[in-house]
């Protein structure tokens, strides 16, 4: 087993099953990237400041390089007996180099390294995540614009409500995945500060310079108390926390594809390449796809509150727990990378079936609030013209038929007030087209908000 760098005030080696134990290599293993773009940032500005020679830090930078393109060929391979991705590099850059790189972690922790590893880590994700989000944005953009007059019911309750378009549908997701966006890209930027020279928790005697690091890293800044930044983990429970808001929305649509697509809805038909069968049963196409998702959401649900768990009883300032944040805001990086192509492959290759939702819409009575808002515009007050309305879908059900199939003779026995202009009223196309406010289904409102985004 290796000996530990800092094994110089112990006199035993670490137990076997404890250093299994500590070791965060198998999963920090990851960040070997982040690791080595910030010792290049820190030993540059140590030679910069005469902490170290300008030889040992382009020994330190060529090391580090190769060390990193060894990585990627899979020419080095992670040793089981490091602690850590930090301790790993460190002692293949001093196997390699030499006594510069035992040069390397001059006024520097692994306190404040891991948490610019970790910061500098989102920041990377957050750009890949964002890049599908907009995939899928997009997606469904063109899915909308493609179905402006596409009818359909609104719910509450999950009763039919009023009628709506599948495009003005569509786009209440694309409004929550824009502010899933924002909240994804806020989180990042609150995260894009570098900790370095906040050292174990009380900085350093060294001059260093730590506005250069952070420069060189593109960093928007460093931050401004020691102990707090090595402490922080904001950062990974606010952006985890914006995953799972962005989970929570992919659910919803998710319970709905499943409910649209199945033999009671038939409003979508899913493309075999993203459906499965059963093993029993032939006739089976389930959507797996959806299903999955609204499954994972409760395991990034999990991610967030173990962070939020683990972090509420710490004192000031590193404590050993903090490793495990590591694993819970991957496993949410990595559920949410994972999700997002098949979600998006799913929704693009998915067949409207456009007769079942305008169906669907024309018999659920959708237009029965405007059938009351008619007579309200012919001088009767809203609450009567409730009551008229409510009793006539009464009597279509018992009746089994519709509202704009009722005679205007049968419509007059409830209230003279009916003319021959009620049917078109209450036809689905000026139900939509009359609510054209702004956030209104009306096509060209909806138009008009899909090309500005």
């Amino acid at each position: 087993m290796a000996k530990k760098m800092w094994a110089g005030r112990f006199e035993k080696a670490t137990d076997k099953d404890v250093n299994d134990y500590n070791s965060s290599l198998r999963f920090d293993c990851r960040m070997y990237r982040q690791d080595i773009r910030g010792s290049i940032a820190h030993s540059a500005m140590l030679a910069s400041r005469g902490i170290i020679s300008q030889k040992d830090a382009d020994d330190i930078r060529t090391g580090l390089l190769s060390i990193e393109a060894d990585i990627e060929s899979g020419k080095l391979t992670f040793d089981s007996d490091a602690e850590d991705i930090h301790m790993f590099i460190e002692e293949e850059l001093t196997n390699r180099i030499g006594d510069a790189g035992k040069r390397l972690h001059t006024g520097r922790s692994r306190n404040d390294q891991v948490a610019l590893d970790q910061r500098l880590y989102l920041i990377d994700e957050s750009k890949e995540i964002v890049e599908g989000l907009d995939k899928l944005i997009l997606t469904l953009k063109e899915m909308a614009l493609s179905n402006l007059t596409t009818f359909m019911p609104g719910y509450t309750h999950l009763q039919r409500a009023q009628p709506i378009t599948y495009a003005h549908y569509l786009s209440a997701y694309i409004e929550m995945f824009r502010r899933d966006k924002a909240r994804l890209e806020q989180a990042a930027s609150r995260a894009d500060i570098s900790p370095l020279g906040s050292g174990a928790l009380a900085g350093t005697t060294y001059d260093l310079d730590r506005e250069a690091v952070a420069s060189s890293l593109n960093m928007g800044g460093v931050t401004l108390n020691s102990l707090d930044g090595v402490a922080d983990r904001d950062f990974a429970i606010e952006f985890v926390s914006a995953i799972s808001i962005f989970m929570t929305h992919l659910s919803r649509m998710s319970e709905e594809i499943i409910l649209y697509s199945s033999q009671e809805f038939k409003f979508y038909e899913l493309d075999d390449a993203y459906s499965t069968g059963s093993s029993m049963m032939p006739q089976k196409k389930n959507p797996d796809v959806a299903e999955l998702t609204r499954g994972k959401t409760g395991r990034v649900y999990g991610d967030l509150v173990a962070l939020l768990v683990m972090m509420k009883g710490l004192p000031l300032t590193y404590n050993k727990d903090m490793q495990e944040v590591q694993e819970a805001l991957f496993d949410a990086i990595d559920t949410i990378k994972g999700v997002l192509p098949s979600f998006t492959g799913m929704m693009s290759t998915m067949t409207i079936r456009k007769d079942k939702m305008e169906s669907a819409a024309l018999e659920g009575f959708t237009n029965a609030t405007d059938l009351a808002d008619y007579l309200v515009k012919k001088g009767l007050p809203f609450r009567e013209t409730h009551a008229i309305s409510g009793k006539l879908v009464h009597y279509c059900i018992e009746n089994n038929t519709s509202l704009e199939k009722l005679p205007l003779e049968t419509l007059k026995e409830f209230s003279p007030a009916f003319e021959d202009d009620v049917f078109d009223a209450i036809s689905l196309k000026t139900c939509v087209e009359g609510r054209s406010l702004i956030g209104g289904p009306a096509p060209e409102t909806v138009k008009r908000y899909l090309e500005s985004i």
